[in-house]
């Protein structure tokens, strides 16, 4: 006979009616620290949230700049351009705040944001922006790794389940 999967993220009930599936106290769960959000969930998560701030006053400023009379090689491919800025922002703010919430699908969105700032770090630093570049690189390192931490990894197992994700 085989047992359902469990999700860390979740809490499942003991065979008494309690939170805990061996019975035992909440006070000893809660000792163990069963249940709490990982430091370096808040920390990736502070990250994903401050390049999605990023992200959306470049398209601000992009935007001032094509009210202002900035010139462009085309007018549609800059409306393009600020449409993705916005949406890259977007989905930022959601891969923070469902990883925040442990949502398994966001580590490897927040991963993938996280090597697109070095891809763009690297080169500033090496530009002559150190200042710049280095507040790029230092943030995405640490997220890189706080993504492969255990209790990262076991917090941020969460499917969408029967509700809908939004």
């Amino acid at each position: 006979m085989s047992r359902p999967p469990v999700n860390p993220a979740q809490p499942a009930s003991g065979p008494d009616g309690s939170d805990n599936p061996d019975g035992s106290s909440s006070l000893a769960a809660n000792r163990l620290g069963a249940g709490r959000r990982p430091l370096g969930i808040v920390i990736i998560s502070v990250v994903v949230a401050l390049e999605a701030l990023a992200l959306l006053g470049a398209a601000a400023w992009y935007a001032f700049e094509l009210l202002t009379g900035a010139p462009v090689l085309t007018f549609w491919g800059a409306i393009f351009t600020l449409g993705l800025l916005l949406a890259f922002s977007a989905w930022l703010f959601a891969v923070g705040h469902f990883l925040f919430r442990g949502y398994r699908w966001t580590r490897a969105a927040a991963l993938v944001a996280q090597l697109f700032v070095l891809t763009i770090g690297f080169p500033t630093i090496t530009g002559g922006l150190v200042m710049q570049g280095a507040a790029m690189l230092i943030p995405a390192f640490a997220a890189i790794v706080f993504l492969f931490q255990k209790d990262v990894v076991a917090f941020a197992s969460r499917t969408g389940g029967a509700t809908g994700a939004l």
